[in-house]
């Protein structure tokens, strides 16, 4: 589609006025970055993926009655996505150890929680993400209680969903993060999953073999990010007729 005028553009996408008022054109980029972008590259083929994924975990939960942003996929690279004011905050949902979440407390990594935990951080790359609490969510009024209890409901049914799609194609879902965002009717206000949802944004490992089918890959030098992705897409049947070549990725200054 014709390009349009550019709005934002983060670290693995960049948003696009929409054809209509109250819609944004999110174009998924092939940008791979980790430690807070300390750690960069162009993985040719990444964005294609991330966008079928994120298409079809979106239907998905659509189709199960869970609110979201997304309207449709209108190529390869980009999404006809619903406008909405993001909620500053990076919901994380953990169930099994892994990542900081080991460093913080001393856990092995793999090792399954009691229950699923929900994590939130304050979205801010200059501050690192931090952690931060209920409390200093209601003190600083990014969100009310009323859109913390919606938020969690909805982390949790995502969470239910990707946890059941995954096994079903022998995947263990360690954990995941989510953005929300409101969405506006006049007067009335409801929330919906916004962003993305793909294997950037999840932690993925093979059930058999414990190998690592996300970000990790390039973030601990694990191998070819863009075979790990095209892994899952397989799994999930959604991969693209032509699919993207590996190719060799290109260091970013």
């Amino acid at each position: 589609m014709a390009r349009r005028k550019k709005i934002y553009e983060g670290k693995a996408k960049t948003l696009y006025e929409g054809p209509e008022p109250g819609t944004i054109v999110q174009y998924f980029k092939d940008d791979a970055t980790a430690f807070n972008a300390e750690k960069r590259d162009v993985i040719e083929g990444k964005g294609v993926l991330n966008n079928l994924l994120s298409e079809f975990f979106m239907q998905g939960l659509g189709q199960i009655g869970v609110p979201t942003h997304f309207l449709k996929r209108l190529n390869m690279r980009e999404q006809l996505v619903r406008s909405c004011e993001i909620i500053p905050l990076e919901v994380i949902v953990r169930n099994y150890a892994a990542g900081s979440m080991s460093k913080r407390l001393g856990i092995d990594e793999g090792t399954q929680l009691p229950r699923p935990i929900v994590e939130y951080c304050y979205k801010d790359d200059a501050l690192g993400d931090p952690l931060v609490t209920e409390e200093h969510i209601a003190a600083f009024g990014w969100a009310s209680q009323q859109d913390m209890d919606d938020i969690l409901s909805l982390a949790l049914r995502v969470n239910d969903f990707l946890s059941g799609v995954m096994l079903a194609v022998g995947i263990r879902l360690v954990d995941f993060k989510i953005e929300i965002g409101r969405v506006y009717d006049g007067d009335f206000q409801r929330l919906v999953v916004a962003d993305e949802i793909s294997p950037d944004s999840c932690r993925l490992w093979d059930i058999e073999t414990g190998q690592k089918l996300d970000k990790d890959v390039f973030r601990r030098d694990l191998g070819s990010l863009t075979d790990a992705y095209t892994e899952v897409a397989r799994r999930l049947g959604v991969m693209p007729n032509n699919p993207p070549a590996a190719g060799k990725p290109t260091l970013v200054n």
